[in-house]
């Protein structure tokens, strides 16, 4: 296996997944490995999945190690948990990680992975200035990159929009839940874009999430100054801007 690998995971609330990533092309090495994520999902228990995860692979030694995690984190702290125990907050992520693999492991937000691989590899590769990625889910996941370098936790999904939540008004979620068009669905986007827009004038939106697949019956019908494109990496997203993301960071 080159030495041109790092190893990306991604922390789900129902599985959790990892692969070496070929870091030149932005792909997975070989194909990747799921386990269910344990229940309830601990620090102990997804500690011993990691640890299951890494030994699946040959690894290179030096091979650094990428994971992502549903939460604020900070220095490898979880600041908060969304879809696992309660437990993580306060728990040192990277620590967790590195006692279970026998690796040191950068851990960044799982929004902030996938926003880093479409800039690194996807959609926005080679595009100067802000890029915000949103991911248009159950809630909205967010990811701002600037000039290459991630803005972590920026939590735009979280904004106060006309007195709500904006992901209780605008997330693809919301759109399902209500049994909405996408005609219907496009003006709780464009007044959530258009805000955002005001707030950070980014040069690039890319829009991510299952929906995105989708993205010809709704971008058109979104009127903004910013470009916005769909994500590229799809699924592949997390695990791939976990590992791009530790190759950078790891000392």
């Amino acid at each position: 296996m080159s030495e041109k690998i790092a190893f990306g995971i991604d922390v789900g609330g129902s599985g959790i997944k990892g692969a070496p990533v070929d870091l030149k092309h932005g792909e997975f090495a070989t194909d990747r490995v799921r386990i269910p994520t344990p229940q309830p999902a601990t620090p102990e228990a997804v500690g011993e999945v990691l640890g299951q995860l890494v030994r699946s692979f040959d690894l290179p030694k030096k091979a650094p190690i990428g994971l992502t995690f549903p939460a604020i984190v900070k220095k490898g702290v979880a600041y908060s948990a969304a879809n696992v125990d309660d437990s993580w907050i306060g728990t040192d992520i990277s620590a967790v990680a590195r006692e279970a693999t026998g690796r040191k492991a950068v851990v960044v937000n799982d929004a902030d992975a996938a926003g880093y691989a479409e800039v690194k590899y996807g959609a926005a590769k080679g595009v100067d200035g802000l890029v915000i990625v949103a991911t248009l889910g159950t809630g909205i996941g967010s990811a701002m990159i600037y000039d290459g370098e991630l803005i972590p936790n920026s939590e735009l999904g979280h904004l106060e929009i006309d007195g709500h939540d904006a992901e209780t008004q605008a997330s693809s979620g919301v759109r399902e839940r209500e049994g909405w068009t996408f005609q219907e669905w496009a003006p709780r986007l464009q007044r959530y874009f258009s805000h955002v827009e005001m707030l950070f004038s980014p040069d690039l939106f890319v829009i991510g999430g299952g929906v995105s697949k989708h993205h010809a019956k709704f971008l058109p019908l979104l009127d903004l100054n910013t470009p916005m494109v769909p994500a590229q990496l799809r699924n592949a997203a997390g695990i791939v801007g976990a590992a791009a993301f530790a190759h950078r960071h790891a000392a």
